[in-house]
């Protein structure tokens, strides 16, 4: 049995903020930051574009982004929480920077370059080339090594949160008083369950964009956090805003995750084009290719349904090689890769599963509904993205957030105990799995019930179909979690099921379309707007 002050599970950008700041407030406090996989690999490496933040404020200000994050965000966004990330971001960007993270800086300048991206009515975006994501990532794992007081345990796979449940009281959603007290964890080096317990546990787990087809999240996006939140009975809110990035590079060979042609690409000047060279985003938004991402995504979508074409495309072949190059060295390499060269050709792209705007609920300082539980980054809904992230605001919140975690937490520790009587893992019965083929298979069919029925465009026929294949799946993977042996695999498959259901149920809840939600029974607005909450 595990014991530690705060127990922290993920190490992107709001897993590993939040543990740096309590380790430099507190240097008497331990920190254990639990990761599925090696350090370093979370949704925040793969962020290409970079970080939204006002910085020139000659021409910049915090109005600007606020107004651009709220019309975004389609009527949903909570203003309070707008203001706080928009006014205490760039501070936390100076903590990163503070830490070692390296922003391009305009040539032969002090200044830093700053990009734009769609909806963005200012260039605010401050990247690293088209690997900011991999070089906040990097600052990050750097600052924790320094700090004695953090441990960062690699290939631990978290299953469950532990609460009263475990104790043998009768938890329920509508229950009062729920606490958590750390977590289960597969060593999968062992294949041993071990219990952590924690005074504070905080989910900091990143997205689940496995749960589709196509998807620029890498593997291990599987929505492990929300789903574990929600069977402790957490409050889960707007799960039906799915974002999909309009621009994923279309590979006909296949790819797994797909690779990310950033939206910095078009602020940088790229044009959405038809096959024969045609621009067509003006059709559907007059700010054309750099509209916000629900606008594009459904453009492209449509598009290619209304020409039977497998993508559309990107024209960057007007654009300067060597600035080209110079900002975006990764897409280049691997566009020319793959026999594109974006010089001479136009890069052919398709929209993917990219972004998850709902989540655990939580408040102000990042407590959940579940005591002594926090959550931080995309496993959230904070309320700043609203039915619509605005591009590059993600890295942002999470390391506003993460600050207001670590603040807000230090001051409890004190009074909080270790909770007794957590009983050990217990796998009595069951044995090893038979055939893998029921894994894989029952992940194959979630995908393409998801992509399929779930997708960008929705309809209250689609949805219902989803739901009743998506009880058969439960029904299959429930019964095999009960008596086989416990597996990464399996748990990301339950996960995930549990995450396709939430998005599901949401959908199925909003009768109208908004934001990155577009069902086509409910092609208007609503005058009376509230969150899903289940």
């Amino acid at each position: 049995m595990n014991q530690t002050d705060v127990l922290i599970i993920g190490s992107g950008v709001g897993g590993l903020t939040t543990a740096i700041k309590i380790a430099l407030k507190r240097p008497d406090t331990h920190i254990t930051v639990l990761t599925k996989v090696q350090k370093g690999e979370s949704n925040t490496a793969y962020a290409q574009g970079g970080v939204a933040a006002v910085w020139n404020k000659q021409v910049d200000n915090y109005e600007k982004h606020k107004a651009d994050t709220l019309d975004a965000g389609g009527g949903l966004c909570n203003e309070a929480v707008v203001d706080i990330v928009v006014e205490e971001g760039p501070l936390r960007v100076q903590d990163i920077i503070n830490w070692g993270a390296r922003f391009d800086k305009a040539p032969g300048e002090d200044e830093y370059d700053l990009g734009r991206e769609g909806g963005h009515s200012e260039n605010r975006i401050l990247h690293y080339k088209d690997l900011t994501g991999w070089e906040i990532q990097r600052a990050l794992i750097e600052k924790a090594r320094q700090l004695d007081n953090i441990t960062i345990l690699q290939h631990y796979f978290a299953v469950d949160l532990l609460t009263q449940h475990h104790l043998g009281y009768n938890v329920t959603r509508l229950l009062p008083g729920i606490e958590c007290y750390g977590a289960y964890a597969l060593n999968k080096k062992s294949n041993e369950i071990e219990t952590f317990l924690a005074k504070i546990t905080v989910v900091a787990t990143g997205g689940a964009g496995q749960v589709y087809r196509n998807t620029t999240n890498p593997v291990i996006a599987s929505g492990d956090g929300i789903a574990m939140a929600y069977r402790a009975k957490g409050w889960i809110e707007n799960m039906e805003f799915v974002q999909f990035h309009p621009t994923a590079l279309f590979n006909p060979a296949g790819e797994n995750p797909s690779f990310l042609v950033s939206e910095a690409v078009r602020g940088f000047g790229g044009i959405l084009k038809t096959r024969e060279g045609e621009e067509f985003m003006h059709k559907y938004d007059k700010r054309g290719s750099l509209a916000p991402r629900d606008i594009v995504a459904r453009a492209i979508d449509n598009e290619i349904k209304l020409r039977g074409e497998e993508s559309m495309f990107l024209d960057c072949t007007h654009l300067g090689k060597e600035a080209f190059i110079g900002h975006f060295p990764t897409i280049y390499e691997k566009c020319m890769s793959l026999g594109i060269d974006p010089m001479k050709d136009m890069i052919p792209v398709v929209p993917a599963c990219h972004y998850v705007c709902g989540g655990i609920r939580v408040n102000q300082q990042g407590r959940s509904s579940i005591d002594r539980l926090y959550a931080c980054g995309e496993c959230t809904c904070t309320g700043l993205h609203g039915a619509n992230r605005l591009a590059s605001n993600s890295l942002l919140e999470a390391m506003v957030f993460g600050h207001r975690i670590a603040e807000d937490l230090v001051g409890r520790l004190d009074g909080l105990s270790l909770q007794d009587g957590i009983p050990a893992w217990k796998a009595n019965g069951t044995t090893e799995p038979k055939e893998m083929v029921l894994i894989t298979q029952s992940l194959k069919e979630l995908k393409e019930v998801m992509s399929s029925y779930v997708g960008i465009v929705r309809t209250n026929e689609r949805l219902k179909r989803a739901m009743d294949r998506l009880w058969l799946l439960y029904s299959e993977t429930e019964d095999l979690y009960s008596n086989t042996v416990i597996s990464p695999q399996l748990c990301e498959l339950r996960n995930l099921i549990t995450i396709g259901y939430l998005v599901t149920r949401s959908a199925s809840m909003r009768r109208e379309s908004r934001g990155l939600h577009y069902n086509t029974d409910f092609p208007e607005h609503q005058k009376f707007i509230q969150p899903t909450v289940l």
